[in-house]
């Protein structure tokens, strides 16, 4: 009996949860439960910041990409490949290559997840925005620089007949 292994199939965009439900409902009717052990989609939770709103959202970490455990044998790759929305194997001249124990603990398959939850936000260095809270509330800006770890925005401010740079947290600005 061979080992199963980690592998990577490219998909159609959007279509990842479909393959997903498409491969477990052959594995179902073909009973390929012990050569197809599990199909996923990895998610991540991100922040999302839209109009000065945090929002908890669930993101697909590799939008066009499904992870399965299976053991690669003509009657699992006939199965995976001719799937509705798969689009091959990912791996040299189609040639389907297992995933390596440390790109495996990089996608967070084993142990803790290498992503972090992280903050997606509807601005970028150089747009205006207004500042909705604190000191420097109703204060408009352009975005100097963004700093991701601290979750902050540096905009210039007029202080005493000068421009000064403040920080102010994603959370108390909005794109104008």
């Amino acid at each position: 009996m061979s080992e199963a292994n980690w592998y990577v199939v490219h998909t159609y965009s959007g279509y990842e949860n479909k393959v997903k439900a498409n491969i477990e409902k052959t594995i179902e009717n073909r009973h390929l439960e012990d050569q197809i052990l599990e199909v996923r989609v990895p998610l991540e939770e991100v922040t999302e910041m839209k109009n000065g709103v945090a929002r908890q959202v669930q993101k697909k970490m590799f939008p066009g990409y499904v992870l399965l455990n299976m053991i690669m044998n003509d009657d699992t790759w006939y199965v995976v490949r001719n799937t509705r929305g798969v689009t091959g194997f990912v791996g040299p001249g189609s040639k389907p290559v297992p995933l390596t124990e440390t790109e495996m603990k990089n996608l967070g398959i084993y142990g803790e997840p290498a992503a972090k939850n992280h903050v997606v936000v509807d601005f970028a260095e150089g747009d205006s925005v207004v500042v909705t809270a604190g000191a420097w509330e109703d204060t408009a800006g352009v975005i100097q620089s963004m700093n991701m770890q601290k979750q902050t925005v540096t905009i210039n401010v007029e202080l005493f007949g000068r421009e000064t740079p403040v920080e102010i947290s994603f959370a108390d600005v909005r794109k104008m």
